[in-house]
């Protein structure tokens, strides 16, 4: 493993890992995805949701994949930080590469949780995965119907955008590619078809190459907040 050292939220210094090993060419990978409703796929006809999708068109030679969706209906930002270490590390037992794909906003939105807050959750579980040798990918929230919630979950993504610049982490925006098909010409949310999650998983394909193939940048970490 290499990289940059860094220091998490408690002030523990750690260097991320940049790469893996693998043992005689064979890479085994544990691949988990945490979050919400959108993780967990609810409402799609074809119980797929866009993870299924994804990792249906992924294609990884010489490895054997082991994916588990951890997707939970309204879960938050906190919610997820307490929960990720305690349900990923059976899934991360024994696997060489270790990967967790994080989705969450919504519920945080709803709870009224802070920006600052959200910043600090998700910087805590990037950081905590990174000083563990877990590669992490975000991806962002999707937006809705409503323009009041639009707008707070506009701030929500630039927040998460920064926190994973300030890291060096993978971040997919699904939010500013479906912002302007999808504010100001519905009355009524969008009804719970396949083709919601499969514009996700379009979105959400950008750059999973790249992560899926070990290939995690690490740069310096920038001055600020979380």
């Amino acid at each position: 493993m290499s990289g940059t050292p860094m220091t998490d939220a408690a002030g523990n210094e750690f260097t991320p890992s940049a790469s893996f090993s693998s043992d005689e060419g064979r890479r085994d990978v544990s691949l988990v995805f945490i979050g919400d409703s959108f993780v967990a796929g609810v409402g799609d006809e074809k119980a797929l949701g866009w993870t299924g999708r994804v990792l249906a068109r992924t294609t990884l030679t010489d490895a054997v994949l082991a994916h588990y969706n951890l997707g939970l209906r309204g879960e938050t930002s906190g919610g997820l930080s307490q929960r990720w270490q305690s349900e990923g590390t059976l899934r991360f037992r024994d696997a060489t590469e270790r990967r967790l794909v994080v989705q969450v906003g919504h519920a945080d939105v709803t709870a009224g949780t802070s920006i600052a807050r959200h910043r600090l959750n998700l910087a805590n579980v990037l950081d905590e995965a990174a000083s563990q040798g877990v590669g992490t990918f975000v991806v962002g929230p999707p937006p809705t119907a409503d323009p009041v919630t639009n707008d707070a979950l506009s701030q929500l993504v630039d927040a998460q955008r920064d926190v994973c610049d300030r890291r060096g982490v993978m971040f997919v925006d699904t939010f500013t590619p479906s912002s302007a098909t999808t504010s100001g010409r519905r009355t009524s949310p969008p009804p719970p078809t396949a083709s919601t999650p499969a514009r996700r998983a379009t979105a959400s394909s950008r750059g999973w190459c790249s992560t899926t193939a070990g290939v995690t940048g690490s740069p310096d970490p920038k001055s600020g907040p979380p």
